[in-house]
């Protein structure tokens, strides 16, 4: 029997008293802890590979996080290159004893798998199917042209 590997993942826990800023809510750098997490799990599970990351980009906090809120952030693969993955982060939250979650973040992270040795190592092909997929992956296309449309202007001042 051959399985897939799956190019999601889900991370889900109750957000907790310790997760808290100064005004109440969860604190942004929580969320982005959890956001690398999912990631790294997303990439590591796709890849069969140590990844590091490499670049984070437009994180989007939409609505903050109640303690006690149940959080849910899918990691998804939505684009391959050679030994790169580009994940789609979306962060998920609302009342345990309900099911309907309001999405609370956003980001692309990308990620790298490397050996032993730090060295870049090829990854698996990822080919979108559904229409979503392929939405996805022009969409991670669009940011890399903007990634490089920004480090070009940045250059000078480098």
């Amino acid at each position: 029997m051959i399985e897939s590997i799956s190019n999601t993942v889900t991370l889900r826990f109750l957000a907790e008293p310790s997760d808290v800023n100064f005004g109440g809510k969860v604190h942004g750098g929580a969320v982005m802890k959890w956001i690398d997490q999912a990631g790294y799990a997303c990439a590591a599970n796709w890849s069969g590979q140590y990844c590091v990351t490499v670049y984070v980009g437009g994180i989007r906090f939409f609505k903050p996080i109640s303690i006690g809120d149940m959080v849910e952030i899918t990691a998804t693969v939505i684009y391959t290159g050679n030994s790169s993955m580009h994940i789609a982060i979306n962060v998920q939250a609302g009342n345990p004893r309900r099911q309907d979650r309001v999405k609370t973040t956003h980001c692309v992270m990308v990620f790298a798998a490397v050996d032993d040795n730090g060295k870049t190592v090829p990854v698996p092909k990822w080919v979108p199917e559904l229409p979503h997929a392929i939405e996805m992956e022009n969409y991670a296309k669009k940011l890399m042209a903007l990634r490089q449309n920004i480090e070009d202007e940045m250059k000078p001042y480098m």
